[in-house]
């Protein structure tokens, strides 16, 4: 099996919405970001390249590259999905923590859990998303972005076939 790890932030800047989890959810703010700046995928990807030993989202899709400006992150989700195929791996788990003041996220976490389920082609029970604040530290706090840390189990193919039987 493999853990990997991922953490992505971001600053929030004039708009009307966020992207978290694959979610539009209405906001005073939208987050900046090269591409829709959705910190939830951003850093599950992370964490699946990081448990592939496949570097990070920057390394396969760099911000210097204009073709990958403004891409909505759902299809880097699909890429590390595909990705884990290809290596010979299923997912285990994700565990997702959400760190921001605003918005309230609670409210989006069945939405959230349903794309992730989807891009990753997984069951709805091997999702996990919470939400938590900053305690109005810092610059979570302050309500100046939105941070997130991802955790995936990756289990390989075989041992998931051999299970399921």
């Amino acid at each position: 099996m493999r853990i990997g790890h991922g953490f992505d932030i971001h600053a929030f800047g004039p708009g009307s919405h966020v992207v978290l989890g694959g979610v539009k959810i209405p906001h005073t703010h939208c987050l900046i970001a090269h591409s829709d700046g959705d910190v939830v995928i951003h850093s599950l990807v992370d964490a699946i390249f990081g448990a592939l030993c496949l570097g990070d989202i920057g390394s396969h899709f760099p911000d210097t590259d204009s073709s990958n400006k403004d891409l909505n992150s759902r299809m880097f989700l699909r890429y590390a999905a595909d990705m884990m195929i290809s290596n010979n791996y299923v997912l285990g788990n994700v565990d997702v923590t959400v760190i921001a003041e605003s918005p309230i996220v609670a409210p989006h976490i069945l939405s959230m859990r349903e794309c992730l389920s989807t891009d990753l082609s997984a069951n709805l029970d091997k999702i996990n998303i919470k939400a938590t604040t900053a305690e109005r530290l810092g610059f979570i706090g302050r309500e100046e972005g939105i941070g997130c840390h991802s955790v995936v189990l990756l289990v390989p193919k075989q041992f998931s076939d051999q299970n399921s039987q």
